[in-house]
């Protein structure tokens, strides 16, 4: 069996903002990829996989990947953390990969073969208004997607007021505008009526909170568009505030979707449990990887619950191909959110996943079927990343009085 020789961490995307896993080993030219992508935290990741992880994975047998993972998990002491878990999953994924290539099978047949011909997916519709979001909508409908997913602008869109015409204190701490969460309350149900009057119910809808709610709010909104029968709500409730699901589950019929955030096993274990929500949205990346992501889709399957991995416009294509792997194998597949990726960036990734109409197909080619061109990696940075420089924290929103809004 080969044995891991070298764990090394490559950045790209033109901010270097993208962190691919390669874990190499002593058979010529067999090596694995991984994705450990954080858009907000990209040098913490990139520590904890060459000071923490490689030194213990050195000499190891690649194809042990169970206990090598739980290996990792334990190695900090510390876990649950969602940079462990991301550089967990880097290599959990370069494992799954090398394992592939080895038997000469993609990951999907190694995790019991395709439960589908395709992965369903759904688009971002978006505008800063009813008429831009209408656009967008049939935009996506013409592409081929049944299940887009709509949003008044950013996350909070329809609830955001402009600071001047609202009532700030003296001085104020809000930036041009302030999030408003009754404004919020009138406005998405009414995008929705406005799109059932344009498209009827052939198309499915989602929609995401963005934890932007205080509880009682979420509850009050998943009432209020019931009448407009979404594919599911999302994020309607903060992770720090999960016991809620039970009266929304009480009160509201609308299929709910959360987990973006989640890295906690405890976070996701007593919804799926008590049946409170209908689909689970962790990033495969942080939950840590395919290992970890396999068995959410068991517990999952048990209860009843839908997988729907999140993807997000910072993800690179690696996780990408990790998602639809798992989403052709995993019966109680729910839907894959989508992700762009520019030309010159899919050009960097040989065998990503393609997108025909509103499915995905991924490579059937051995492991996960992608490749990644390192000069053109190299290429994608530029210059205009500099690695002891960078900076981007999470752009947070205020109410009026100056609180800050989760997420």
């Amino acid at each position: 069996m080969a044995k891991i020789t070298a764990v090394e961490c490559i950045r790209t995307r033109r901010n270097g903002s993208w962190t691919i896993v390669k874990v190499m080993t002593d058979q010529d030219g067999l090596y694995g990829l991984g994705s450990a992508s954080d858009v907000y935290n990209p040098e913490a990741v990139v520590m904890i996989v060459e000071q923490l992880l490689a030194p213990l994975l050195i000499g190891k047998d690649a194809s042990n990947i169970e206990d090598l993972w739980q290996t990792m998990f334990m190695s900090g002491y510390w876990r649950n953390g969602a940079l462990l878990h991301t550089a967990i999953g880097g290599i959990d994924m370069a494992l799954w990969d090398i394992k592939g290539k080895e038997a000469g099978l993609p990951v999907y047949q190694l995790l019991g073969g395709a439960c589908r011909a395709a992965v369903p997916c759904y688009g971002h519709a978006g505008g800063a208004d009813i008429s831009e979001l209408v656009e967008s909508v049939h935009r996506f409908r013409e592409e081929g997607y049944t299940v887009i997913r709509v949003q008044l602008g950013g996350y909070g869109g329809g609830g955001f007021i402009e600071t001047d015409k609202a009532n700030v204190p003296s001085p104020s701490w809000a930036g041009k505008q302030v999030f408003d969460e009754h404004a919020y309350l009138q406005a998405i149900p009414r995008m929705f009526e406005q799109l059932r009057t344009e498209f009827g119910f052939g198309l499915q809808f989602t929609h995401d909170v963005h934890e932007h709610l205080s509880p009682i709010h979420a509850v009050q909104l998943s009432k209020r568009v019931e009448p407009f029968d979404l594919f599911y709500l999302e994020d309607a409730i903060a992770p720090e505030q999960i016991g809620w699901y039970r009266q929304l589950r009480q009160q509201s019929a609308v299929p709910q979707a959360v987990g973006e955030l989640f890295v906690h096993p405890q976070e996701w274990t007593p919804l799926i449990q008590e049946r409170l929500i209908d689909f689970i949205r962790v990033r495969v990346s942080k939950a840590g990887g395919i290992s970890a992501c396999r068995k959410i889709a068991a517990l999952g399957e048990a209860f009843g619950v839908r997988t729907a991995w999140q993807e997000g416009g910072e993800n690179d294509p690696v996780n990408q191909a990790a998602s639809v792997h798992l989403d052709m194998a995993i019966w109680n597949f729910g839907i894959q959110e989508i992700n762009h990726f520019r030309p010159e960036e899919l050009d960097a990734f040989e065998g990503h996943i393609e997108r025909r109409g509103g499915y995905l197909y991924p490579s059937d080619k051995p492991g996960l079927g992608i490749e990644l061109d390192e000069l053109k990696a190299a290429q994608l940075v530029g210059d205009g990343w500099k690695r002891n420089a960078y900076y981007n924290p999470y752009l947070l929103d205020r109410k009026a009085d100056g609180t800050l809004v989760r997420p």
